[in-house]
């Protein structure tokens, strides 16, 4: 009775734990020869100044710190993306209690096409949406609160390009 008793005991333990490695992939689902990435400074459709700065430089941050593809010159990549920034929005989140017209936070989203390519053939490999976003309570002045919030966002926005490329192919 002991035994069966500890048997229970342990396969409740284990369970869950080995019910977390489910779905866990060793290595990407990159597709063969493509090692090394090019980054072109983003295309900025939506009309906010220097967007298309911030987010380039958090992708290649980003992609930098993943570690998966190495970032490249045009000349010696194995692939390289086309990113439309398409939408650039503020959403209330929150109105003033006493004033219903007044937000007292925002959601600032921005949305992207991501086109990845073989560099070699010019083979479109995938194409996607992806979103980036943060929220804030603008303090006073709303432009200096999208301001320090867009680093957020474009930090989310260059997390979901990366997972885009490498894990989800």
């Amino acid at each position: 009775m002991k035994r069966v008793r500890l048997a229970m005991v342990l396969l409740m333990t284990l369970t869950p734990l080995l019910g977390g490695c489910l779905g866990y992939r060793l290595g990407t689902t990159l597709p063969p020869g493509i090692r090394s990435l090019y980054i072109p400074t983003f295309v900025n459709r939506t009309g906010e100044p220097g967007l298309e700065t911030t987010t380039t430089q958090a992708a290649i941050r980003e992609f930098q710190q993943d570690g998966t593809l190495r970032i490249a010159s045009e000349e010696a990549a194995d692939a390289y993306l086309d990113i439309q920034l398409q939408t650039f929005k503020l959403q209330p989140l929150a109105y003033d209690e006493d004033n219903s017209r007044t937000a007292e936070e925002y959601r600032l989203v921005i949305i992207a096409q991501v086109d990845f390519y073989r560099s070699e053939s010019d083979e479109r490999l995938s194409r996607r949406l992806v979103r980036g976003e943060s929220s804030f309570e603008p303090s006073g002045d709303l432009s200096v609160g999208k301001m320090e919030a867009l680093p957020e966002a474009a930090k989310d926005l260059a997390h979901q390009i990366v997972k885009t490329v490498v894990e989800y192919w």
